[in-house]
């Protein structure tokens, strides 16, 4: 009878276990690589996302910028039913403009849109006494931001200097010199990050739930259901209006009007009567080339003859809206001119706030106004105007505030816009690579120029939590 070695169904054994294993580790190594090349895959194609969301960012700008420069007219900010604010197709991208709810601020969906730069306090302009009304603003901190960007070294009054910077760690000297951005507010002594963004930490301007939950996640905020703005909202140090007319030509001034160049502007308008009659409403005197007097044509006496004097006096006003008032014009005839006049020489007023489109807080600070009247000027452009559309003109407010009010406000309001924000948020394909970016544009010289770009795509999400919704439903019904 014939023996099988033993031995040799050992080896058959140990060969087939070596192949199993063998096998098992090709496996293990090509499930390894396929993992691997699926996270390439979703990483590959999250960049191409984001990439696109890029794009779309570059797309949204020169949107923007096209959107301004067909503006009827210059420094007057485009209706927002005239153009695309939210979930623009480009390509595969889409894009929002994030914009500011008008009034209080609470949770929901963010507003789309442009945010007017003059509808805000100019860091470089206002004084002491506006700083200070600002919400959770202190006297010392109002002086310390005058202090940061006037010339001198002498400190105001409860202010900061560079002795005071030279002291912390690590020490800096104050800058004296203009702001260059609201951010730059993080150097002036004595304000804090909560002061400067409030509980917005996303700066969309809605509440978010992060936003509403106390001290359980940053910011930690009142859980009020409220959502209490910083001073970024309130802050600009981009507004200046153009001093040029409609033609190209320097604005005509009115500070101490002359008969010759402002009757002429009158009589275009209103023709030789009438523009008489403002003249002389203006106190505005009027003498013949040859010194013979102030008979001056059909009106009379007192310069009413148009603009065939050769020297002329008058009082001085000081803003436009007194010019206005003194002049007894309708506000219908005010509306003819008002971009055609000023009471500056220089080539841009920097610091006025558009009664038009700021809100009851930053109405709030300024003199002739201040809480009495903010929110009354608010209700009566809502009624006036609805929620979308203005009217570029001053002269309305003079039925709100009076005319001694209106007087003392006049220097600090316009109602025209050459700077605006658009805050723009992207994402790619399928809602990813989310990006978000920041620019404002200027306008005084005719074709829009972006003068600020800030990458905000670090504050997170800003879309709020409808989008987020939408995008989800979207993915899920592919």
């Amino acid at each position: 009878m014939n023996v099988i070695p033993v031995r040799q169904d050992h080896r058959r054994g140990s060969v087939l276990i070596i192949v199993l294993w063998v096998a098992f580790g090709l496996v293990a190594l090509a499930l390894y690589f396929a993992q691997s090349m699926a996270f390439e895959l979703r990483a590959a194609d999250n960049r191409v996302a984001s990439l696109e969301a890029e794009q779309a960012i570059t797309a949204a700008a020169r949107y923007v910028s096209n959107v301004l420069a067909t503006a009827d007219l210059p420094g007057k900010l485009p209706d927002v039913t005239l153009y695309r604010q939210e979930a623009v197709a480009v390509g595969d991208a889409t894009f929002w403009l994030i914009g500011r709810f008008e009034g209080l601020l609470t949770e929901g969906q963010p507003a789309f849109g442009l945010v007017d730069e003059a509808s805000k306090l100019n860091l470089n302009t206002a004084t002491v006494e506006m700083l200070e009304m600002l919400p959770d603003m202190t006297p010392e901190l109002a002086a310390a931001i005058v202090d940061w960007r006037d010339t001198d070294s002498d400190t105001t009054d409860s202010g900061a200097e560079s002795e005071i910077y030279q002291r912390l760690n690590p020490p800096y000297r104050c800058k004296n010199a203009p702001f260059e951005s609201v951010d730059e507010l993080r150097l002036v002594y004595g304000l804090s990050l909560d002061l400067l963004y409030g509980e917005d930490a996303n700066l969309n301007g809605v509440l978010d739930p992060n936003e509403r939950d106390g001290d359980l996640s940053p910011p930690y905020d009142d859980g009020d259901g409220w959502l209490d703005s910083g001073l970024l909202d309130y802050l600009t140090v981009f507004s200046a209006e153009s001093n040029l007319r409609t033609n190209g030509e320097s604005r005509i001034s009115v500070s101490t009007p002359d008969q010759q160049t402002l009757g002429t502007l009158l009589e275009e308008a209103f023709g030789t009567d009438r523009a008489g009659a403002i003249l002389e409403r203006l106190g505005v005197a009027a003498t013949d080339p040859d010194g013979q007097g102030g008979q001056g044509g059909q009106g009379g006496q007192g310069g009413q003859g148009g603009p065939s004097g050769a020297q002329t006096t008058a009082p001085t006003n000081s803003s436009i809206l007194e010019f206005y008032i003194r002049s007894g014009m309708t506000e219908d005839e005010f509306v003819q001119i008002e971009y055609d006049i000023t009471v500056s020489t220089n080539d841009s007023v920097p610091g006025l706030v558009n009664v038009n489109t700021a809100s009851e807080t930053v109405l709030a600070c300024l003199p002739g106004i201040g809480t009495e009247f903010a929110a009354a000027l608010v209700a009566q452009r809502q009624a006036q105007q609805g929620d979308l559309a203005y009217t570029p003109s001053l002269a309305w407010v003079v039925d709100v505030l009076g005319e001694t009010n209106a007087i003392t406000a006049g220097p600090y309001l316009t109602a025209h816009s050459y700077q605006c924000t658009a805050d723009v948020a992207a994402l790619g394909h399928f809602g990813r690579g989310y990006q978000r970016a920041k620019f404002v544009f200027d306008t005084r010289q005719g074709s829009p120029r972006i003068c600020y770009r800030q990458d905000l795509t670090h504050l997170g999400w800003a879309l709020g939590r409808d989008v987020r919704d939408l995008l989800w439903l979207a993915k899920h019904m592919q």
